[in-house]
């Protein structure tokens, strides 16, 4: 018996390309939010460092160069900082569950085309 080839139809192939859009998306949004992780995780060891020294002063790194800086000043600019991050963390929390959701909404026609 010869196999029938389907050929896809243009909504077809439009609608695939859709998919492979959001998945796309999804994997974006995964490495951003692991990119803001790691750099949360940074700013929390080097606040951890500046409450266990007695110092006063500390260096910042600032492009080619380390400024010498109060340390409750830098304290108060990573705090700011740590704050930014952690408001595109929820701001990407919540553009993952709706690319999540419209992946969800998709699969089963998806299924259905794989399924012809």
């Amino acid at each position: 018996m010869v196999e029938q080839k389907v050929i896809p139809t243009k909504e077809d192939r439009d609608f695939l390309n859709q998919f492979q859009l959001y998945q796309q998306q999804l994997q974006a949004i995964l490495l951003q939010k692991e990119n803001i992780r790691l750099q949360n995780l940074e700013i929390e060891k080097a606040l951890e460092e500046l409450e266990a020294s007695k110092e006063q002063k500390a260096y910042k790194i600032a492009g080619p160069i380390m400024i010498k800086k109060d340390v409750d000043d830098l304290k108060r600019e990573l705090t700011e900082r740590k704050d930014d991050l952690d408001l595109r963390i929820k701001t990407l929390n919540n553009a993952e569950k709706r690319v999540t959701e419209k992946l969800k909404e998709m699969q089963p026609k998806l299924e259905k085309m794989i399924g012809k």
